[in-house]
């Protein structure tokens, strides 16, 4: 990998470092913190330890970066109750905190990519369109299992788990979520597969000069 690469993650993952501990010290709601903060905690070693052998291209890497500032800034107020959602909320005339969907906005753009890269790296699908297909299917799955995963956490912690689920009383936010994950797969892969592909061809080179 070369150097300025090297140097930039270290930076980057310096920065996530110090900002999940910084989301952590007055959360809102600790439990909730830890749920939402959850995925940093677990991506964090995964990229470490990967990064030599698999090192992601720059796009991907950027993606996962604001990813993270995303869940943990949901984690510190909760996504219900994030200032920027509140101003969001008035300078669109919504009823509700929409911060949540900024949240479903990346997982649903970010899997898009990190799926695409590892099918295209692993040689797992031929064709562009069957590419577009099964990617865009492994991001509903993903989330889908996410919205498993929330109903599981309502079931075991009951009203404590509202924080978390952040439905803020709409019957259709498991489907509206879902959904935006889905609009934002497909936005992904119109606006940045070109980009995408470069950037890979690039990590080949890198490999085969290497």
């Amino acid at each position: 990998m070369p150097v300025k690469r090297s140097y930039f993650l270290l930076v980057a993952s310096v920065a996530l470092v110090g900002l999940l501990a910084l989301s952590g010290v007055r959360p809102y709601d600790r439990a909730t913190w830890a749920l939402e903060v959850l995925p940093v905690i677990i991506a964090l070693p995964v990229l470490w330890t990967t990064y030599r052998r698999f090192p992601l291209t720059t796009l991907l890497y950027v993606c996962i970066f604001l990813h993270a500032i995303v869940l943990m800034i949901g984690g510190t107020y909760t996504y219900a109750r994030v200032p920027l959602g509140f101003h969001l909320a008035d300078f669109l005339g919504l009823s509700r905190n929409p911060y949540d969907k900024i949240g479903h906005f990346f997982q649903g753009f970010v899997p898009a990519l990190a799926a695409r890269e590892i099918l295209i790296r692993g040689q797992y699908v031929r064709g562009r369109k069957m590419l577009a297909f099964v990617v865009i299917c492994i991001v509903l799955a993903i989330s889908a299992s996410y919205e498993l995963i929330e109903w599981a956490v309502a079931i075991a912690m009951g009203q404590g788990a509202d924080a978390f689920l952040a439905t803020q009383g709409d019957p259709w936010d498991t489907q509206s979520d879902m959904f935006i994950a889905l609009i934002d797969a497909v936005t992904a892969l119109l606006l940045f597969s070109h980009v995408h592909d470069h950037q890979i061809r690039r990590i080949w080179r890198d490999e085969d000069a290497a």
